[in-house]
């Protein structure tokens, strides 16, 4: 390699311009489909909508350019959209805690060396993959319904008498929160992202504190959880991201109801879209959602220097 690296250094520049370039062009060559596939059905949609979002447009007449109108009637005269807000912050920041707090206490169980291990890792993980599907929507929408399983548990037990159950989620003061437990459920993702990190952490750490006297709990605030604060940032913001989009089990479970109160951004978005067939109005709301979730993402970068420990910095 070192012979080749010299031989092509002493030819004459416009030689060695066109090995490099050859080179070049086979790159560009093997990143073909992914830009395409990035130009195609990134940049091209997210710019349609960006024109799309100063017009009327309702998809069956040519959209009517009307300027900032869409923008000024979602800021005052939009009771929906504060609702879809308010409900979108509630999801996202009750849900994603309780996601990352699962998933951190099953990797810590799980990155113990004992039988079958592995087995329930998949088993743990399995729900993040069928998680946003329509037949676990319909699945918790069924446990959490009048004649549910969870009804059917709480009168086993004594809680409520047995045919008194509600409906978790038509129930106005329970439905959102049904679907919090089930964004909680689906841990598995940044579970495997905890334990890999949980791997990284030398195990003379915990020895060393063992023979100072640490107990348990010392050990995870002093040494696993400072460690893991770049994986738990990772984690937080990507959670955070999905959770402001989704959409799947509001549709499915509840479609929005009771009384709006599981509104979801994303849902009322799809509405105005494919309800009311005011796309330019949802392309505004799109782009409403799009500066929100850059923001808080910028928020938590810029916080992250107060709480995240790396070590090659010496923090």
């Amino acid at each position: 390699m070192e012979e080749r690296s010299t031989t092509i250094s002493k030819l004459p520049r416009k030689k060695k311009k066109l090995i490099y370039g050859n080179n070049d062009r086979a790159g560009y060559l093997f990143i073909l489909p992914w830009l395409l596939g990035f130009l195609l059905f990134t940049i091209i949609p997210m710019l349609t909508s960006l024109y799309y979002s100063f017009t009327n447009f309702d998809m069956v007449s040519s959209p009517k350019v009307i300027g900032f109108k869409n923008y000024i009637n979602i800021f005052t005269n939009d009771p929906k959209f504060i609702q879809a807000l308010k409900v979108t912050f509630t999801y996202a920041l009750t849900s994603v805690p309780l996601r990352l707090a699962f998933a951190l206490l099953v990797a810590i169980l799980l990155v113990q060396k004992r039988k079958l291990v592995g087995f329930y890792r998949a088993i743990f993980y399995i729900p993040s993959i069928i998680g946003g599907s329509v037949a676990v929507a319909v699945m918790w929408l069924q446990l959490f319904g009048v004649r549910g399983a969870l009804n059917s548990f709480l009168a086993s037990v004594g809680i409520i008498k047995a045919g008194q159950g509600i409906g978790w989620t038509g129930d106005p003061r329970t439905a959102l929160w049904s679907l919090v437990v089930l964004a909680a459920w689906q841990f598995g993702s940044p579970m495997l992202i905890f334990l890999a990190g949980l791997k990284q952490i030398p195990i003379s750490y915990y020895e060393a504190a063992s023979i100072d006297g640490a107990n348990k709990w010392n050990q995870f605030t002093k040494i696993t959880l400072p460690i893991l604060t770049p994986i738990i940032f990772f984690n937080f913001v990507m959670q955070m991201v999905s959770g402001f989009m989704m959409f799947t089990q509001a549709f499915i479970i509840t479609n929005g109801g009771p009384f709006d109160r599981t509104l979801v951004f994303s849902l009322y978005m799809f509405q105005k879209a494919f309800t009311y067939y005011e796309m330019g109005y949802a392309s505004a709301l799109a782009w409403v959602l799009l500066i929100i979730i850059a923001t808080i993402t910028a928020i938590i970068f810029k916080t992250s220097s107060h709480w995240v420990f790396y070590e090659s910095k010496g923090e």
